[in-house]
């Protein structure tokens, strides 16, 4: 099980099956906030669809296509970073990311993005990360923004949300550009 202890209050540990339960519950209590921007909330309905979800990443990591990491603040689940699309011929990948609306304003996900994209430039030897998000998410901007990428375009009506097609903005950080 893969563990990155980020600071004294937030540390990343690679999801579990046992870690199902508490990440639907924190899903459904956050719903109505993530469901926003997030497509796949509304596909999250039983505590089995987190389950399924966690197995996929684990199966994922296994064949070293992605990893996702429960964000841990005082040991309690309050979101997920994961890794995913690796691609080991261009050795890069794509960050995703979300918070429940309680831990919000802490700057937990600025600090577990950090913590990621170094294991990702260093650990793993990858020379871009990607984030892509929805136009509007201004919140999910921030992330990448803070962290010093490069805006390199916006995908149009490249993901669908309720039904509507929405432009992605895709930002990018490569390795000799990382500066924490």
């Amino acid at each position: 099980m893969l563990e990155l202890n980020v600071n004294e209050n937030i540390r990343l540990r690679q999801l579990q099956v046992e870690d199902a339960p508490a990440l639907f519950q924190l899903i459904h209590a956050s719903r109505k906030s993530l469901r926003r921007f997030l497509p796949w909330v509304d596909y999250t309905t039983k505590e089995d669809d987190s389950l399924r979800f966690i197995e996929l990443m684990q199966r994922k990591t296994d064949e070293e296509e992605a990893v996702a990491f429960g964000i841990l603040y005082n040991d309690t689940l309050c979101g997920v970073v994961d890794l995913h699309d690796w691609d080991h011929a261009l050795q890069k990948a794509e960050i995703g990311y979300w918070l429940a609306p309680a831990w919000q304003g802490k700057g937990i996900m600025l600090h577990s993005c950090k913590a990621l994209i170094g294991y990702a430039f260093t650990a793993l030897r990858l020379n871009k990360v990607e984030i892509r998000f929805v136009l509007q998410n201004d919140k999910s901007a921030q992330i990448p923004i803070k962290l010093g990428f490069t805006r390199e375009g916006i995908l149009r009506q490249s993901a669908k949300l309720h039904g509507h097609y929405v432009d992605m903005v895709v930002m990018g950080m490569l390795r000799p550009d990382w500066k924490y």
